[in-house]
């Protein structure tokens, strides 16, 4: 079938969303990465806005790019004024994108009441601008802002601004549900109608106000668009924009249309993840095909049926996408469960000693544990019951002391423990409780577990779990580590935070010290 073009507007209509902000170097990363898995159009932004967008054009002209076209967004030109001499065309030509997308106004409410020009000037907007960038050599995306808006409410009009679009010469039309309010067989009725008034390559640009972004692409393309605007991640705007992660997924693997280059869809997962890196945002865990619960099974009911055959319970394989399987554990577990998470431990045949485990994760998880994300603590759990664990040390006391001096409270920590025979009294100090059991503990076991030295906290997260029982209630302490090849994620439970927190910290350093023997993975 034939190629459904991705053009991706990342760095553009992206960038608006609340608390998206990129720098020029992200724009550069973003827009490489795209062009390496093959995405057709790469909006940059708008050349006029602002010193930045300005110059990634410039950056862009003088870099190879193997599949995308680099393209520069701006609107028609001003009323009263000649192409030529308006502002904002100037910039689109001297942008030396090979591909300008020009926004115009297809709703007469837009052309009345917002641009307050007459309806016969909005079309020669529209002709001349189209025109105009076109004399210039360059190719013409025209965007038909408030599309399915315009055509619901004066379709006579909104086909008239179509035609001239058309007819000065633009290379593709495309459709946009800019308020995000359009319902899937509107689009489709838009896209046919058009298609068959005027005969032009079609696109479709949906928002997703109604949660319906990526439904309303799907039938755009169905009803004959060759090419969808997005994003990756969906960020934009109020509600974002179609997620093009979700659609490039849907269009190869489910419509078996050709997109990206070959292996693209492979690494959807990473681009995601690149994207959400890089705008210093949070993954979506339950964001669909790439996840981290996309295929995540909890129940002990699905895990069993997973475990015998994978697709009873997923619409497509994980790793076509670049997923992975993720088997959770909880109160809510099986002893299918149990069997998949505990497969590296070879435990796989002593039910007894799955069903111990499974009923040590009930009653933890009674008293407030959370093992789903903590699978570092839950692999130290199923050690323990195992036999298998080594304690590191023994602890005899700590003491956390918080100072309130003139400028800024000073925190120290005391540590007294054994370590391999021998007594250590160590004192830490840090930027609060947590940091200076941390700076304590690592310097009383470092010498003799000197991995310790590469491994990093990199977050800390706390929440009360009866929250009726106010200062007395107990807290459930999660802590996220790493080191040069591994993220890991372990949990403690106690009314009294620091105690909590203690155990969380240990249960990182005993994964940390049991990682570097060999003994969990």
């Amino acid at each position: 079938m034939s190629r459904i073009q991705l053009y991706d507007t990342t760095l553009r209509d992206g960038s608006q969303g609340e608390g998206v902000n990129f720098s020029l170097q992200d724009k550069l990363l973003i827009a490489r990465k795209l062009d390496d898995l093959g995405f057709d159009y790469i909006e940059g932004g708008y050349p006029l806005s602002n010193p930045k967008d300005e110059e990634f054009f410039q950056r862009a002209a003088d870099m190879d790019w193997k599949h995308a076209k680099i393209t520069a967004f701006g609107m028609t030109r001003r009323k009263d004024i000649a192409a030529c001499d308006d502002i904002g065309m100037q910039a689109l030509v001297g942008s030396k994108a090979p591909v300008v997308t020009i926004v115009g106004k297809t709703w007469d409410l837009h052309v009345t009441e917002v641009l307050r020009v007459s309806l016969e000037e909005n079309l020669a907007m529209i002709r001349d601008s189209i025109a105009f960038v076109k004399s210039e050599g360059r190719e013409v995306i025209y965007d038909a802002e408030h599309c399915f808006d315009g055509w619901l409410a004066n379709p006579e009009y909104a086909m008239l601004t179509w035609q001239a679009a058309a007819e000065a010469g633009a290379d593709m039309i495309c459709m946009c549900d800019t308020n995000g309010g359009s319902l899937p067989e509107q689009i489709a009725a838009g896209v046919a109608a058009l298609q068959k008034q005027l005969g032009v390559a079609v696109g479709i640009h949906c928002h997703n106000d109604s949660e319906l972004a990526v439904a309303n692409s799907l039938a755009g393309v169905q009803a004959g668009a060759i090419q969808v605007q997005g994003t990756i991640n969906g960020i934009g705007e109020r509600c974002g924009n179609v997620d093009l992660v979700s659609m490039a997924a849907n269009l190869s693997l489910k419509l078996k249309r050709d997109i990206l280059v070959e292996g693209g869809i492979s690494r959807l997962t990473e681009l995601s993840r690149y994207v959400y890196e890089i705008a210093n945002m949070n993954f979506r865990n339950g964001q669909p095909f790439v996840g981290a619960s996309a295929f995540a099974h909890k129940g002990g009911m699905h895990v069993h049926a997973v475990n015998r055959i994978a697709h009873s319970y997923e619409h497509i394989t994980p790793e076509s996408v670049g997923n992975s399987r993720r088997v959770l554990v909880s109160e809510l577990s099986g002893r299918a469960n149990i069997v998949a998470k505990t497969t590296k431990f070879k435990l796989q045949e002593d039910a007894a000693l799955q069903a111990k485990i499974l009923n040590a994760v009930q009653d933890m998880e009674n008293a407030g544990y959370q093992f789903e994300a903590a699978e570092a603590s839950f692999d130290l759990l199923v050690m323990k019951e195992a036999g298998t664990y080594q304690s590191t040390f023994q602890l005899d006391h700590y003491r956390v002391n918080v100072e309130n001096q003139a400028k800024e409270p000073v925190t120290e920590a005391v540590i007294k423990l054994m370590v391999n025979d021998k007594s250590q009294h160590v004192v830490g100090e840090g930027d609060g409780p947590v940091n200076a059991l941390d700076s304590a503990l690592r310097k009383a076991l470092t010498e003799s577990y000197p991995g310790l030295a590469e491994m990093v906290l990199v977050d800390y997260k706390v929440r009360v779990i009866n929250s009726t029982e106010g200062t007395a209630a107990r807290v459930r302490v999660m802590i996220e580590s790493k080191d040069k090849s591994d993220m890991w994620c372990t949990v403690g439970v106690s009314e009294n935070i620091i105690e909590a927190s203690w155990i969380a910290l240990v249960d990182a350093i005993e994964f940390k010290i049991h990682k570097d023997r060999g003994a969990v993975g």
